[in-house]
């Protein structure tokens, strides 16, 4: 769950989808929460472990360090517990620290006196101060050794083993989601890779040109990108028409069209300058501002589609540039606002009220 919750996290925000980012957001605090107050709950008193006294017979010592007074020493017993227990003699090899003083009293093949748990066999203790009882009983007995193959372990996972588990549980959540908007993902990351390699579907383009005492050439280009990515993305529209002006040759166009996922240019080379316009020199980071606009204040309520036209306008709107009209069509009709080469608007045409 948390892999998946920090996956959505990052996929809503790399799409732009509300719904999906605050769904992990949700999800991850959720989880914190969880945790905060699980860690913050009391836990009951635990009944303390149950534990037998034995005799063990010290198959082998060996000290692992010598550095303080109390030394950890590797012990490999023949655990003999008694017959009312019920089970037979064991081998287990445990850790414990041992004074140094203390060390001479251990020797293969004597015996010591040793708690066990019979729920968990291998939690082996060496009793250092047994009672006077156990005491004599440990310099009379003699334990024969168990076979090797009675050998007791920890059956538990081990911390690598479990951290393992966690990574791999955190890595199948995050993939699941990546897996689930595996097509938004791969086509909204078209722009950070070359030209070639973006995911424009479809492309058209036409030219003729005819030769007399000079050359004239008329094209019509246009390009449409797949999957959910829109032109409206930051960015996305000049990218777009730099690689159609690529494709044409040139950057004079006599019109521009802009869609919600295509855009096409239009150009003429018998065309004066005065009649083109350089599509390098449009601001297109203020057209998604102007489609806003034209979708919550010309009175279309429910806007199905959107359409951008730039086109020449010699001397219009008290200047020389190009004629920038946005067009919205919706249930309630058709309706535009124009705009100038600066984006500014000027005229506002929205839907005809009935009757």
């Amino acid at each position: 769950m948390t892999g998946a919750a920090a996956s959505a996290v990052v996929v809503g925000v790399i799409l732009g989808r509300a719904p999906v980012f605050l769904t992990g957001g949700g999800v991850l605090l959720l989880l914190v929460l969880i945790g905060f107050v699980a860690g913050r709950r009391s836990p009951g008193p635990d009944a303390p472990p149950v534990t037998r006294t034995a005799l063990a017979r010290i198959e082998d010592l060996r000290a692992t360090n010598g550095e303080s007074a109390d030394v950890p020493v590797e012990f490999r017993l023949t655990v003999a517990p008694e017959p009312a227990d019920g089970r037979p003699a064991y081998r287990v090899v445990i850790d414990q620290h041992i004074n140094l003083v203390d060390i001479p009293a251990y020797r293969p093949g004597g015996t010591a006196v040793v708690e066990y748990r019979p729920d968990e066999p291998w939690e082996v203790r060496i009793v250092t101060r047994p009672t006077p009882e156990w005491s004599r009983r440990a310099e009379a007995a003699e334990i024969d050794s168990a076979p090797a193959s009675t050998l007791v372990e920890n059956p538990g996972l081990g911390e690598g083993s479990w951290c393992v588990l966690v990574l791999f549980a955190f890595l199948a959540g995050a993939a699941l989601v990546v897996l689930l908007f595996r097509g938004e993902l791969f086509a909204s990351d078209d722009a950070a890779g070359p030209a070639s390699e973006r995911p424009a579907v479809t492309s058209s383009a036409s030219a003729s040109a005819s030769v007399s005492a000079s050359v004239s050439r008329t094209f019509t280009t246009s390009t449409t990108v797949s999957g959910p990515s829109s032109l409206l993305v930051p960015g996305r529209m000049r990218e777009t028409v730099t690689e159609l002006a690529e494709r044409a040759g040139t950057s004079d166009v006599t019109a521009l069209t802009v869609q919600e996922r295509r855009m096409e240019i239009r150009g003429d080379s018998a065309r004066p300058p005065a009649e083109t316009l350089h599509v390098q020199m449009l601001p297109y980071e203020l057209f998604p501002a102007l489609v806003r606009e034209a979708r919550t204040t010309l009175g279309v309520r429910t806007p199905q589609s959107w359409r951008i036209d730039v086109a020449p306008d010699p001397g219009a709107w008290q200047g020389v540039g190009p004629r920038v009209r946005v067009t919205v069509t919706g249930d309630e009709g058709t309706a535009h606002l124009d705009a100038d080469a600066t984006a500014r608007i000027v005229e506002r045409r929205p839907v005809a009220k009935a009757g």
